[in-house]
This record gives C-alpha cells, sequence and structure tokens, in this order.
C-alpha cells in the first residue's frame, strides 16, 4: 500500500497550546506517525517553525477582527496543500483551509468538531462582529466535508441537530485519547510545597471561558466547609468581562480563606501531573463539554473526578465507578447548589475518592489509548479517499 500523505491544519502547536482541541491535534499527530505507511505534515498558525509549517497573519490585518485573522491565515495554508492525499482541520479557525485546499486540489477534507459554534453564543463577547463569519465558516466547511470526526457520541448528537442538512453517514464517532504514560501518579510532593499548598484539597484545571464553568464553581465554593482547599490552575481568559468575574469570586474566596491557590501561569507537566495527583478530586464544572480531554489527564494520574453531565463527559466519567456527575439544565443557581452538595460530601469521604481515582485510571488506559484514536483515523482517512 503506499504512503498516505495527510495534512493536519490546526490553529494550536506548541509552545501554543491552550485548550483540548491543540493537546488532541498534538497527541493524535505523533501518535498518526507511529503508524508505517503514514506521512504527516503540521500546517499551524503562528509563524515559521522548525517542527512544522507555520504561517504568520499578514501583517495589514494585525488590526482586523480576529476571525478575519483566521481567514486570511487559511488561505494562505491552503495555497500549500498540493502534495498531500487528504487534509483534516481542526477547529473552525482552521476549517477554511481545508474546505478551500479540497475545492483548490480535489482533495477530501475531513474535520474533527472539537466545538460547535452555534452551541458557543458566548463566544460572540470574545470575536464580536466575528462570531458570524466563524459561524458561517464553520457551517461551510462542515456541509463540505468529506467526513465528520465526532469527538464524542453526545458531540456526534449535537453536530447533526445543529447541521440538519449534513447526511448522518459521514458524521463518525472517534474518541479523544490520554496518554496513560505521560499522565500517570506523580506524588513529587515538592511541588505543592513550592505554591505553599497544604491539606486536602480539590483541583480546577482550564482555561477561563465562561464553557468551563469556572464562575459556577467559584460560586458553589462559598458553601464548602472551609477545611477543603481549592487549586485554580486557571488562566488566558476569552474576554475581559469573564476574566474580571472569576478574579472578583477568587478574591472574594481569598478575604476569608487561606487555602484558595490561584495559578495562572501554564504549569509545566511534571507540576501539573503532581498538582492533579495530589489532589483529593478533580472538578470539571463545564456547562458544555464535547468529550474533556482533562478529565481522562485526571483519570490517568488517578484522581477521582466530579464532573457535570453534559456534552461527551458521561462517556468519559462513570458515575459511581471513576467519579460523580452533577447535571447542568441552565438553572445557574440549582447547578451551583448540586455542586456544593457533591463535592461537600465527597471531600468528607477520602477511601471512596481513593477508589475512585484508581477505577478511572483503569479505565483510561484501558479505553482511551491513542495507539487504537490513530488507527481508527487512518482507517476513515482511506475510507474518504477510495
Amino acid at each position: 500500500m503506499s504512503e498516505l500523505k495527510v495534512g493536519i491544519v490546526t490553529k494550536e502547536w506548541p509552545p501554543a497550546v491552550y485548550g483540548g482541541a491543540g493537546v488532541h491535534v498534538v497527541q493524535l499527530t505523533q501518535a498518526l506517525r507511529r503508524i508505517n505507511g503514514i506521512s504527516v505534515g503540521v500546517h499551524c498558525f503562528g509563524g515559521k517553525r522548525d517542527d512544522a509549517f507555520g504561517y504568520q497573519t499578514p501583517t495589514e490585518f494585525n488590526d482586523a477582527n480576529p476571525a478575519v485573522q483566521a481567514l486570511v491565515t487559511d488561505l494562505e495554508i491552503a495555497s500549500h496543500m498540493s502534495n498531500v492525499d487528504v487534509v483534516h482541520s481542526h477547529t473552525w479557525y482552521a476549517n477554511m483551509a481545508g474546505h478551500i485546499a479540497a475545492l483548490q486540489y480535489s482533495i477530501p477534507h475531513i474535520v474533527s468538531a472539537h466545538s460547535l459554534e452555534p452551541l458557543r453564543p458566548w463566544k460572540a463577547e470574545q470575536l464580536g462582529t466575528g462570531y458570524a463569519i466563524s459561524s458561517w465558516a464553520e457551517k461551510t466547511a462542515f456541509e463540505s466535508a468529506a467526513a465528520i470526526i465526532a469527538v464524542s457520541d453526545g458531540m456526534r448528537a449535537d453536530v447533526l441537530q445543529a447541521y440538519p442538512n449534513l447526511d448522518p453517514t459521514i458524521v463518525v464517532t472517534i474518541r479523544n485519547g490520554v496518554d496513560t504514560d505521560k499522565f500517570a501518579p506523580n506524588h513529587d510532593s515538592s511541588v505543592a510545597e513550592k505554591f505553599s499548598i497544604v491539606g486536602p484539597y480539590a483541583i480546577f484545571v482550564g482555561r477561563i471561558t465562561r464553557q468551563k464553568g469556572l464562575a459556577h464553581l467559584l460560586r458553589a465554593w462559598k458553601e464548602v466547609p472551609s477545611e477543603y482547599g481549592l487549586v485554580l490552575a486557571a488562566g488566558s481568559p476569552d474576554e475581559e468581562g469573564i476574566g474580571n468575574e472569576v478574579a472578583e469570586l477568587i478574591a472574594e474566596l481569598q478575604k476569608s480563606r487561606s487555602n484558595i491557590w490561584w495559578i495562572q501561569e501554564m504549569l509545566p507537566h511534571h507540576e501539573l501531573a503532581a498538582l492533579l495527583t495530589g489532589a483529593e478530586l478533580f472538578i470539571c464544572p463545564s456547562i458544555y463539554e464535547p468529550l474533556g480531554i482533562v478529565n481522562l489527564e485526571a483519570m490517568g494520574c488517578e484522581t477521582a473526578v466530579l464532573a457535570s453531565r453534559v456534552g461527551g463527559i458521561p462517556e468519559v466519567v462513570t458515575h459511581g465507578e471513576t467519579g460523580e456527575l452533577v447535571d447542568y439544565t441552565g438553572d445557574a443557581a440549582a447547578f451551583e447548589r448540586a455542586l456544593t452538595q457533591s463535592i461537600t460530601v465527597l471531600m468528607s469521604q477520602p477511601q471512596l475518592l481513593v477508589k475512585y481515582g484508581k477505577a478511572g485510571r483503569l479505565r483510561a488506559s484501558a479505553h482511551f489509548g491513542w495507539a487504537a484514536v490513530a488507527q481508527a483515523t487512518v482507517d476513515l482517512y482511506r475510507r474518504v479517499i477510495a
């Protein structure tokens, strides 16, 4: 069988990886390159680099809306896709590069659906009028794609609901993976000491965005017993409004509690794994989450998970086995009360949390390995080319 040349298009590539989609692209690319007969070229935003084909937004667009900047960068990327057999784009930022390359060079375009613009109306706060552009770009690319990869069954249902003109047979579920050799228990206590973290604590890891539900967690924490600490590895606010809201909520908690630690910088992997391992509980209060790689990372570190029952999270976190789930219906006050209650009960049961953590690592290792994800992706590549 001849070599298959794949063009991966992504906004995020190290060191500029700030979300689950970026983590997915890096891990998937590494796994694809371990398969014989597969050649992968990565085309990314951010300017020239040695480990990928990097593209800089033309200087004349420096003051343009971020959505417009993405489109002009996509045009440049698309013009360099003539030598690939299939183009695979990730997030709306990169979708139009794949779409235009498919038209220009008559090659199939595969889209990975990590999130959906129609289900993230708060993105208008970040993109302004560019939200209409990002929504158009996603819709156009999805409805023209040779195949769409949904990262969970929940996401597949959302894709078909958001874009009813799609042929359901082209939307396939291939769940995200996790490297359980990389995300494994790390009992280095010096990391907690570095940040002056003492006593039992729960941890949140993620960007400051409305999607991740951090403000809900902070309001819920006001009623959590004060002996339990909270570590917030949270930075890169999507926009000023949510950034200010979160900062004010954290400051309010810190006035009466000494065990609220806010780490705003991106943590090196070793430190992140150590803080995840040291936590009694990982909390994912997302109000929208196609899958949630960060839950898998916590599970890999043998940490129990408390998460919202939204999107693909129930396909990762098994309620009553690897952690517990809290319903989110859009009623913020009810969600926050449920979080408070669940956090309080779980933090008071350390033996149960240990049990959940061990079961979580077993589940992550058995069902979410990257080798299987990569092989399923290659099988899809070959089907759309045939």
